[in-house]
């Protein structure tokens, strides 16, 4: 209910400015998320608001760790010896929908350095292909993160 309103706020905003394109959207829609969150108890509803922030932390998240991958594999790549360990890694997993598993296995997928291998048969484990293996614990915490994260914003 609360992201029709958004929405409509949003494209009223256009209708106002007279400028139908994509970043006067995205202005409207942002403008229009502000306003409504100042009135957020009136409507009665914050889970609008709480999923927002979540996708917003979600985002920054994945892009720090998007960035540390690409500079990790960047040093290998640039680096004299190539001194990779690969392995193999099976991570317990969570996650029991279908969206939360198809989206983390496409996330670690797009990660430089990890490729999602296969799930087990009763989406009790997730096989995952590192490049950098040199403490497994490590590894799969950061994949159990990345899968909490994910939850919450799936859920």
């Amino acid at each position: 209910m609360i992201f029709l309103l958004n929405l409509l706020l949003a494209i009223s905003w256009m209708a106002l400015t007279g400028q139908f394109d994509p970043l006067n959207f995205a202005i409207g829609f942002l403008l229009a998320y502000f306003m409504l969150r100042l009135v957020q108890n009136p409507l009665g509803s914050n889970a609008y608001f709480r999923r927002i922030e979540l996708l917003v932390r979600f985002t920054l998240f994945y892009l720090k760790e998007l960035f540390l991958a690409n500079f990790r594999v960047a040093l290998t790549v640039l680096s004299p010896k190539i001194n990779i360990s690969p392995a193999i890694v099976a991570v317990p997993l969570d996650s029991r929908s279908e969206l939360s598993i198809t989206l983390l296995a496409n996330l670690i997928t797009l990660t430089p350095g990890t490729l999602t291998l296969d799930i087990s048969t009763d989406r009790d484990v997730m096989y995952v292909h590192t490049m950098h293996a040199d403490d497994l614990n490590q590894f799969r915490m950061s994949i159990k993160e990345l899968e909490r994260r994910v939850l919450e914003v799936t859920e």
